[in-house]
């Protein structure tokens, strides 16, 4: 495992030094990893301090969470290990006033006991302190009794509550009462899909079959109390949740916040994937979701995977879950609403298209479905050549256009200006990336080029329109490495044997032998424009599969032109 990091015994150091200063209000104690606030008042004016902390590699947890509204300091300790008596002692020092201070720990051994007995030695320096423990892992309630719980991702919500209930000048007592209860409402769950690496051990904590997954972990790289097969993101969210809200209690008509956290290695996109579905199964259940976020907010490592946490919700506790905060890794007030909101699109201008079937009706879709097929038939091909240079998308992209092709309805193919422009919109639905808008563009240029009855110089006219037609759009020229490099030669090859009076079979003859060698071509040109040209000499070697995919597309046509010019048997 390749990590950003110098000395494995400096991490956490390190990464405090960094994150202010990154955050000009946060500031470091000299000689612990302590981060309080650099706006701390006069010790006799400070409210209840609110500390919380814990092993390190939980970023942004739980420096991160240091601001007004929330934490005024957090103790880290190294990676996945608690931090000392005396980093904890100083941090009470340092951040508490006569108010005193409040210690929210999740619930692990050595926080418990290096936090509980810091605690018991700020008391007798004068200092009031009191310990609340989170225990919001309910993946444990069938293994240990539910006070043995571990703390999870659901202790950021925690710090909100009782940070709140500190800046409104609350005592001590009833920050740490705010707090306890918002710990009993709260219940969390996580799964990974891998495990993660202690920069000093160098190797995962487990390791997982490619179809494996961990269910009810912890957030030290530990396994889950189950090991299991992979599931969709539906089915794991389902999972989760149902466990949460029936080790809970919560039903129809209750309030809650919902919080989907990443465990470190997990993308926003898959993230949200799973908080949809969050959503609409506490809906479903007539829950009704007040606050939510989604983010990264208590992580383990670099670990593939996140956690739900839901938190019971009631006027008072909404009311310090929304009161102002500012932290760095804080995200805001969560805000969601009722239902999700669907905005219909806009009607197109409309039109009066064609319906009547002209005479080239069929051979129009012929050649389409045709050219549809010889695309299906290339996927793999493509996707494999468009991944050597590209992002491997090309392949999937035109299968897609050829089922947009397919579905057309009858009277898309009345004459051949209604078949480009229907076809050219298909693509345009279909195909997301560059192919779709430049596919589209020619089509819809070629439309505009065409007479409702074509001769084979219309045809030819209206090729090279839309091979202009990309040439604009994209910026590129011959040469470049593109699909250009195949249609040009491919236009001009039509118009020239247009021109000196070929049957139109032996002009597409020549069209797809000028293609071809294009596309060859491409193997020893280096890209200048698109995706391809970051790889720069890395890309030479292998054809563009851009213009390769003209070659099949244009065999296609050429196949269907020559078998309309051959006499049916007998």
């Amino acid at each position: 495992m390749k990590k950003l990091v110098n000395d494995p015994r400096r991490v956490v150091r390190e990464m405090l030094e960094g994150l202010c200063d990154l955050h000009p209000g946060l500031a470091l104690l000299e000689g612990e990893d302590v981060v309080i606030r650099a706006d701390l008042p006069a010790p006799a004016a400070r409210p209840v301090a609110v500390l919380s902390g814990g092993g390190s590699g939980h970023e942004p947890a739980h420096a991160g969470y240091v601001g007004p509204g929330l934490l005024a300091g957090a103790i880290a300790g190294d990676v996945f290990t608690s931090p000392s008596v005396d980093a904890v002692l100083a941090a009470i020092r340092a951040a508490a006033g006569p108010a005193g201070a409040l210690l929210i720990v999740k619930n692990y051994t050595g926080d418990r006991l290096n936090f509980g007995l810091a605690a018991e030695l700020a008391r007798a320096e004068g200092i009031p302190a009191e310990l609340v423990l989170v225990a919001d892992d309910v993946a444990l309630r069938e293994t240990v009794s539910p006070d043995r719980r571990r703390g999870i991702a659901g202790t950021v919500l925690v710090h909100k509550v009782a940070g709140a209930a500190a800046a409104a000048g609350r005592p001590l007592g009833q920050v740490a009462q705010a707090a306890r209860d918002a710990a009993a409402a709260l219940g969390s769950m996580g799964v990974a899909l891998g495990a993660c690496t202690v920069p000093a051990a160098g190797r995962p904590g487990f390791t997982l079959g490619e179809d494996e997954i961990e269910i009810g972990l912890g957030i030290h790289g530990e396994q889950g109390v189950q090991r299991g097969a992979l599931q969709p993101a539906d089915a794991l969210a389902e999972r989760l949740l149902g466990t949460i809200l029936a080790d809970r209690g919560l039903a129809a008509g209750d309030r809650v916040a919902l919080l989907v956290n990443g465990l470190g290695g997990t993308p926003p996109m898959e993230l949200a994937i799973v908080a949809r579905r969050a959503f609409a199964l506490l809906r479903e259940r007539g829950l009704k979701v007040e606050r939510a976020w989604a983010g990264e907010f208590l992580t383990a490592l670099e670990m593939p995977g996140c956690s739900l946490s839901v938190l019971k919700l009631n006027d008072e506790r909404l009311a310090l879950l929304d009161a102002p905060a500012s932290a760095p890794a804080w995200p805001g007030n969560g805000a969601v609403g009722p239902a999700r909101v669907l905005v219909p699109v806009p009607a197109a201008a409309a039109s009066s298209p064609s319906t009547a079937a002209g005479p080239l009706a069929p051979a129009l879709k012929g050649a389409a479905l045709a050219i549809a097929a010889a695309m299906e038939a290339e996927e793999v091909s493509l996707t494999e050549l468009d991944a050597r240079a590209g992002d491997g998308d090309l392949g999937i992209s035109m299968a897609r256009g050829a089922a947009a092709i397919r579905i057309l309805p009858e009277t898309a193919w009345a004459d051949p200006p209604t078949a480009l422009a229907e076809m050219g919109g298909a693509l345009r639905r279909a195909i997301a990336g560059s192919s779709g808008p430049f596919y589209a563009t020619a089509l819809l240029r070629a439309a505009r080029a065409l007479p409702a009855t074509p001769s084979p110089a219309d045809w030819a006219a209206a090729f090279r329109a839309g091979v202009e037609a990309v040439a604009e759009l994209g910026g590129a020229k011959p040469g470049d490495r593109t699909m250009l490099d195949a249609l040009v030669p491919a236009a001009e090859a039509l118009a020239a044997a247009i021109g000196r009076g070929e049957a139109p079979a032996a002009a597409m003859a020549s069209t797809v032998a000028a293609a071809e060698a294009g596309a060859a071509a491409t193997t020893a040109m280096r890209p200048r424009v698109g995706r391809a040209s970051y790889l720069g000499d890395r890309a030479i070697g292998n054809a563009d599969a851009g213009a390769m995919a003209v070659v099949v597309w244009l065999r296609a046509l050429a196949g269907v032109i020559s078998s309309l010019e051959t006499p049916a048997p007998g």
